[in-house]
Formats: structure tokens, C-alpha cells, sequence
């Protein structure tokens, strides 16, 4: 199993730039993944490197039951934020939303800025809706989580920090009204069909292939897949730990929370046998019940955390994998047009040629042979009617050049946006993955610190038992 597993995270680069997350300790506690340029590195930024204006330091708690005992009964939650961006106009924004408002947030970034990577947000549709148990404590706390992560990294992207509709999020108290506005007047001009969006389906489709990938991306994609199938591993071999802990279906015989609390039963009965050490024995089931519910805490607050934040961390990393399949459309997009610019140009080519009496002189061989011989039998071969068709098309090829210069210049764009957002994403990986294996660390030693307690305060009892030899 170590043999196939091994490399998964061949890819995952655990040394960070030089100063990657720099904090005003003057205003702001250190955290991971708040970074802000500073005058110091303007001078050493590449052309594809991001830039910070500032920090955006999110919280996300106080979930509260709205409209308890009605049928539209619903979750709110308190978002606050401590910043220094200029866009906001307090330093310390904060307003009550419920799951449905961050659902807008998150699906309007994605349509206003396409080319950056908006995290996903928890998935609605959970099993606690279906047995209506959406507003427990445990649920509720859960989806608190979830969406803290969620505004999280946003928080740590220094386009989306920057944006109208976040600071809205956080500020406005009219929201509803501010929702409204945005869905009427987009940020952005709105989407016009182009010529691209014309040409036919057997030309563009979705199984197309880019012709010429960049190495560069080529090389993004191998390490995204890689860092996945780590996450993936990790997942299954954690999930089989856990069940294997605390129940979750496991084998007979498996859960060895359950299995030491047996335990315990059963050296509490060996207690009521053996009367010269009755109590030693309660004592020592009594230890076995307190490391069974210290495994069963631990699970709770350390295993399922680390678990959900390893499924979150691969949902983040499909919008940046989404992110990369979006640039190579924009490549297919240009060099498609660019296909159907040179195949245009040749007909008009050949129309140009049959009217000056030069056919033979084009060079397009046995297709536009061909053709020439379907537009003689149709009656279509007079020279007028030829002139007009090479008019069409030469407006069509002065609308098909115009489509690929914005092609290219909108796949360039592209292009370099997404370098920069991998520096982004790499960032924000590698302090999430810092918080999250430092949190399991910690909550394995506090597990382990208190197991020993435990057992180290049964040693005196059982030293006392007498031994008559």
C-alpha cells in the first residue's frame, strides 16, 4: 500500500516563497495565508505574479434559528471581517447572512470573474435535510465551518477581496436591495453572442482538443492531478482509521471505541468475582470507559474536522482544475477561428482564381475541384454570381479576422490570469494545509496527553493490591 501511495504528493511543494504571508501584527493576529506586498517586493514581482493591497481577516459564527416554528424557518449566520482594504468603508464590517446569500456571492464571483478560482461552498442537499435534522447544534456548527473556509479563501484572493459584491456581502444592510441591483446592472458588460458562438457544431464541440498546449499548463494539470490523488488517498485511508475508531459500519470486531467500552463491562464483572480486588477492578473499567470516550471525543474533534477539511480542500481544487479546462477553451477557441479564417480565405482564394482564368493556379486540389464542378451542374458558375460570393466573403473574412485578434488577445489574457491564479491557489493550499495537519497534530497530542493521565492515575490503585506469596 506505502509503495503505491508514496509520490501522491510529489507535486505539493512545502517550502513557502520567501515571506509568503506577511501580518500587521498591529492591527491584525498572525494567521496563515493573509499576505500583503509590500514596497520591499514590488521590485521583485514577475509579470505573473499576484498583488495584495491589503488583508481580509473573516469570521464566520453566532448561527442563530430565524422564523422558529414556521415552515420558512431558516439558519442566519454572523460574517464580521477585520481589514484594511480601502474599498471598505469600516475596518470592521459585519452583518448577518443566511446559506442562500452566500450562494449568490458565490455564483455571481464566478460569472464576474470567470477567470479566477472561487471555492466551492458545501453541497445543501445533505442527509440532515432529509431526516430534518438541518438545525441541530452539531449541523449548524458543521455549515458554520464550511462556509468560515469559504469566506476564507476568498478573503486570502486579492482580486475577490477587492470586490464590489464582497464588501456588499459584509457591509450592506440591504442586502436584498444590493442582490437586486447586481443582478440588473452586472459589474461587467453584458455577454453578446459573437461569431464564435455562431459557427457550426461539427467545427467547435466539446471533444475538441487544443492543437498546441503550452508546456506550462501541461505541467499545472500533471500537479493538480497529483495533489488530488494525494487528497484522495488520504481521504480513504483516514475514513478506514475512523471507522475503524469510532463505528461508521466497520467490519466485526473493528471499532475499538465500542471494543474497549466491552472491555470495560467485562472487567467490572470480573470485579463482582474476585472480591479481594472489587474495587481496583471498578477502578480499571472505569479507565477503559474514560480512554473509549476520550477516542470517541477525539473522533469528534479532530478526525471528522480533519476529514471534512480534506474533502473541502479537493472540491477547491476541482474550481482550480475547472480554471485551467476554461483557459484551454479559450486556446480552442482561438485556434478553431483561426481554421475557419484560412478555410474561408481559400475559398474566396478560388473564387478569385476561376474568375481571373487561373483555376488550374490555386492549389486547393481535388476538393475544390469538386466543387467547382457542383456549382457548374446547380448553375451557380457565372462569373456574377461568383463576384457576389467572393463579396460575402470578403466581409465575412474582415469579421473572422476581427473575431480571432480578440480570440488571441482573450486567450493571452487568459492565460496570463491563470498563472497568476495558481500562484494564488498555491498559496492558499499550502496554508490550509499548515492550519489543517497542525490541528490534527495538536488534537492527537491532546489525545494522547490525556489517555496518559488516565492510566497513569490507575498505577498507584493496582500497586496497591496485596500479593500473598
Amino acid at each position: 500500500m506505502h509503495g503505491d501511495d508514496e509520490d501522491v504528493f510529489d507535486s505539493v511543494t512545502w517550502e513557502s516563497p520567501a515571506a509568503p504571508y506577511h501580518t500587521d501584527h498591529t492591527v491584525q493576529p498572525s494567521g496563515p495565508g493573509f499576505k500583503q506586498s509590500t514596497a520591499g517586493e514590488e521590485d521583485e514581482r514577475g509579470p505573473h505574479d499576484p498583488k495584495w493591497e491589503g488583508y481580509l481577516i473573516v469570521t464566520v459564527k453566532d448561527p442563530v434559528k430565524e422564523l422558529a416554528g414556521t415552515k420558512d424557518a431558516y439558519v442566519s449566520y454572523l460574517v464580521s471581517a477585520k481589514t484594511n482594504l480601502p474599498i471598505f468603508s469600516t475596518p470592521n464590517p459585519s452583518s448577518r447572512r443566511r446559506f442562500q446569500d452566500f450562494v449568490f456571492l458565490r455564483d455571481h464571483l464566478v460569472k464576474d470573474f470567470p477567470a479566477c478560482v472561487v471555492p466551492a461552498l458545501p453541497d445543501k442537499h445533505r442527509l440532515e435535510y432529509l431526516t430534518g435534522d438541518r438545525f441541530s447544534p452539531e449541523f449548524m456548527e458543521r455549515r458554520r465551518l464550511d462556509l468560515h473556509r469559504f469566506l476564507e479563501r476568498i478573503s486570502r484572493h486579492p482580486t475577490l477581496q477587492r470586490s464590489t459584491l464582497v464588501r456588499a456581502f459584509f457591509e450592506s444592510t440591504e442586502w436584498h436591495v444590493h442582490m437586486h441591483q447586481h443582478l440588473a446592472h452586472p459589474p461587467g458588460p453584458e455577454p453578446t453572442p459573437g461569431l464564435i458562438d455562431n459557427i457550426s457544431d461539427t467545427l467547435l464541440n466539446a471533444f475538441a482538443r487544443v492543437r498546441k498546449p503550452d508546456e506550462r499548463f501541461l505541467d499545472m494539470r500533471e500537479s493538480v492531478d497529483k495533489f488530488e490523488d494525494g487528497l484522495v488517498v488520504c481521504e480513504r485511508l483516514w475514513g478506514r482509521v475512523r471507522n475503524r475508531t469510532n463505528g461508521g459500519n466497520p467490519a466485526p470486531g473493528e471499532d475499538l471505541t465500542a471494543d474497549y467500552h466491552d472491555l470495560a463491562v467485562a472487567v467490572q464483572g470480573l470485579g463482582f468475582l474476585e472480591s479481594g480486588i472489587t474495587d481496583p477492578l471498578n477502578h480499571f473499567s472505569n479507565t477503559l470507559l474514560e480512554f473509549s470516550a476520550l477516542l470517541r471525543h477525539k473522533t469528534q474533534t479532530t478526525t471528522d474536522p480533519f476529514l471534512v477539511h480534506l474533502h473541502s480542500l479537493l472540491t477547491y481544487s476541482h474550481a482550480n482544475r475547472a480554471v485551467l479546462k476554461l483557459r484551454d477553451q479559450k486556446q480552442l477557441d482561438f485556434e478553431e477561428l483561426s481554421d475557419y479564417l484560412s478555410g474561408v480565405t481559400q475559398e474566396r482564394d478560388r473564387l478569385s482564381a476561376v474568375i481571373s482564368g487561373h483555376a488550374g493556379s490555386t492549389g486547393l486540389g481535388l476538393s475544390a475541384y469538386l466543387k467547382d464542378k457542383v456549382d457548374a451542374l446547380r448553375g451557380a458558375d457565372d462569373d456574377r454570381g461568383r463576384v457576389e460570393r467572393m463579396r460575402k466573403l470578403d466581409v465575412k473574412i474582415k469579421e473572422l479576422q476581427d473575431a480571432v485578434t480578440t480570440a488571441h488577445e482573450t486567450s493571452d489574457a487568459f492565460s496570463d490570469e491563470t498563472l497568476r491564479e495558481q500562484t494564488i491557489f498555491q498559496y492558499t493550499k499550502e496554508a490550509e494545509m499548515k492550519e489543517m495537519l497542525g490541528n490534527q497534530a495538536e488534537g492527537e497530542i491532546e489525545f494522547y496527553q490525556s489517555a496518559m493521565e488516565e492510566w497513569e492515575r490507575i498505577i498507584p490503585v493496582i500497586q496497591r493490591i496485596r500479593v500473598d506469596v
